[in-house]
């Protein structure tokens, strides 16, 4: 190398050493470059290779001046990533690494997928509370440097992008795969702002399309994550399927953050989604932006609170599928589950309360509270959940539902929510007594200020926990009522099932539920279990002490409600049953009483199967 490059380039020179103990100078350098030789001597974590990777590694800091800079190419396996970042974040340099957009690899074509990086660790003097630089460059030109609070926050950062190269190579392979969901975040907040989930349509060949349907994107619209076209992994192959592309990027907007339009949207996203177009697509090529309406759709959050026991939460109203609007209570530990909603009568929409507390702001003294119920009206009469719909629908099993004003039906409803199952209860049945169970606070606070919800002589709150208050009833040894309900969550997202808590549906609390049932009473369940073989156990249970179970799967939802009688001589026909709901539903549909068009009891009972 010194007699080839002796004419050309006269000051640069080639020596033979070993690079963990060099013969220079201490700070003899300015710079140091590394391409490759780091990671061709730290091939594994065995104590031999570590010490060497050390020697090295001090080696190169000893030869350089305060100031330089030790520039390392790497392709950053864990284990050289983990020694790289903490041995040079231990004080006294500064960390920042740069991806290489793109590779040698990637021109010639070669499917290798990982990416190439650029560790720049530049030495400084140590100063005793100096604050420790950690730095990511940003994917695009231009961008600012991200500001890591650890090692740890660095290294998680390298690795998102590794996986996230290896999502490309994967989507790149020109083959159907499962979907893929990854998020984009916010460079500066750190927050993410997008989902993308990316369906490829199997039943659609390539070969049959136009060069022009092969890629589009669609937005869902703010609020409508949640519906099962969207928010399941189903739902949204049958999106793909029908829109007509061979590759569907599916986009979720996130609250917390500002969209202005959807040509705001399609520039901010427009690079990033060519990164996972499948293969072939021309440079030019015009990606389409789909949306169900047209728009990017409308959510406002009015409230933000903390719960002890199930942490941040907010109240939403959101446009739904057309002009109606509808109020949300959202637990952001689980953000693609609605824990309640009602639709807000006509009238209220985003506009209108605006206008409203607008006009009020004026009247307002500092201190004063905001009442939200003048600013939207719930409509107490639709039942916006289709597992709630089957509930009520499931009361046509009594044989005296007790809908006349003067007859009794006693109600037992754990897990109040919004309260929308309690009060059409309370509104519709006239003659009932309902008792909710609410073992959290904050939802009972909840229900009452933002969805309508308020307490007389015919309905009840108990704040406890309903396994420790349906215990107390049993101990005291009176039947007393005519039906029990669970409809409560499993805050243990780890488990099959997520409505009830296993808690619930042991046998020895189910005995418990029997005894303080009427000997004609009804057991409703509200069973949410993606666990084919939990979900049979949890039946079988129940079945040991509810000889008669009737089950309906709710349409397009993993709920499935069960109709317990605890007498197995008590079983209709399936035809009687859909009769008996139509009576009760005549009798509920009074004069002067609204009712909701689209609720028709007998409905429910479509594909209902007895156990």
């Amino acid at each position: 190398m010194n007699e080839r490059n002796a004419s050309r380039r006269p000051n640069m020179t080639f020596q033979l050493m070993d690079a963990t103990q060099t013969s220079f100078s201490d700070g003899h350098f300015q710079a140091v470059l590394d391409k490759g030789t780091l990671d061709a001597i730290l091939t594994d974590t065995d104590a031999a290779t570590l010490e060497t990777t050390t020697k090295l590694l001090t080696e190169i800091g000893r030869v350089l001046q305060c100031g330089g800079r030790y520039v390392c190419v790497s392709l950053a396996q864990a284990h050289v990533l983990d020694k790289l970042v903490w041995h040079f974040s231990q004080g006294g340099w500064m960390v920042r690494i740069h991806q290489v957009s793109r590779s040698s690899s990637e021109e010639s074509g070669s499917r290798f997928p990982l990416p190439v990086f650029v560790f720049v660790m530049t030495k400084v003097k140590a100063v005793p509370g100096f604050p420790q630089v950690l730095e990511m460059m940003p994917d695009d030109e231009g961008g600012k440097s991200v500001r890591c609070a650890s090692p740890g926050e660095l290294m998680d950062m390298v690795k998102e992008r590794q996986r996230y190269a290896l999502i490309r190579s994967r989507l790149n392979q020109n083959q159907s795969s499962p979907e893929v969901s990854l998020d984009l975040c916010d460079g500066v907040s750190g927050r993410t702002r997008y989902t993308f989930h990316v369906v490829d349509s199997p039943t659609i060949r390539p070969s049959l399309l136009a060069l022009s349907n092969h890629f589009a994107i669609f937005i869902i619209p703010q609020g409508r994550e949640t519906e099962w076209l969207f928010g399941s992994e189903m739902g949204r192959r049958q999106l793909a399927g029908s829109v007509g592309f061979r590759r569907l990027l599916i986009v979720a907007l996130h609250r917390d953050q500002q969209y202005e339009s959807m040509e705001a949207i399609q520039s901010e996203l427009s690079a990033k989604v060519l990164e996972l177009a499948p293969p072939g697509l021309p440079d030019n090529q015009q990606i389409p932006f789909l949306s169900a309406g047209g728009d990017i759709g409308v959510r406002t959050v009015q409230y933000r609170g903390v719960s002890d026991l199930s942490g941040d939460y907010v109240v939403e109203d959101v446009r739904g599928d057309g002009t109606s609007y509808f109020r949300r209570l959202i637990f952001l530990s689980n953000q693609n589950v609605v824990q309640s909603e009602a639709r807000l009568l006509p009238g209220n929409t985003q506009s209108g309360q605006k206008k409203k507390r607008k006009d009020k702001k004026k009247q307002q003294k500092p201190n004063d509270k905001v009442d939200p119920e003048t600013t939207a009206v719930i409509d107490k009469s639709f039942l916006c959940c289709e597992h709630h719909r089957a509930m009520i629908s499931g009361l046509s099993l009594l044989h005296s539902p007790g809908v006349s004003l003067g007859q009794h039906l006693s109600v037992l409803v754990v897990g109040l929510g919004g309260g929308s199952l309690s009060l059409f209860i309370h509104d519709y049945f006239l003659g009932s007594h309902v008792e909710a169970v609410e073992i959290d606070p904050a939802v009972l606070d909840v229900a009452c200020r933002w969805f309508g919800f308020s307490l007389d002589d015919r309905i009840k709150v108990h704040l406890a926990d309903g396994l420790a208050h349906i215990n107390d009833l049993a101990e005291k040894g009176k039947a007393s009522h005519d039906v029990v309900m669970f409809d409560v969550d499993s805050k243990d997202s780890s488990l099959g099932m997520s409505c009830p808590p296993p808690a619930f549906v042991e046998k020895k609390f189910l005995q418990n539920v029997r005894k303080i049932l009427k000997d004609d009473g009804l057991f409703i369940l509200n069973l949410v279990c993606r666990d084919p073989v939990l979900k049979g156990q949890v039946i079988s249970t129940i079945h040991e002490v509810f000889p008669l179970i009737y089950v309906q799967k709710i349409e397009d939802e993993v709920n499935e409600i069960l109709f317990c009688r605890p007498v197995s001589g008590q079983s209709k026909e399936i035809s009687d049953l859909k009769e008996s709901a139509k009576s009760l539903e005549k009798q509920l549909r009074r004069p002067g009483t609204t009712w909701d068009e689209t609720f028709v009891l007998a409905d429910m009972f479509k594909s209902v199967q007895i156990i």
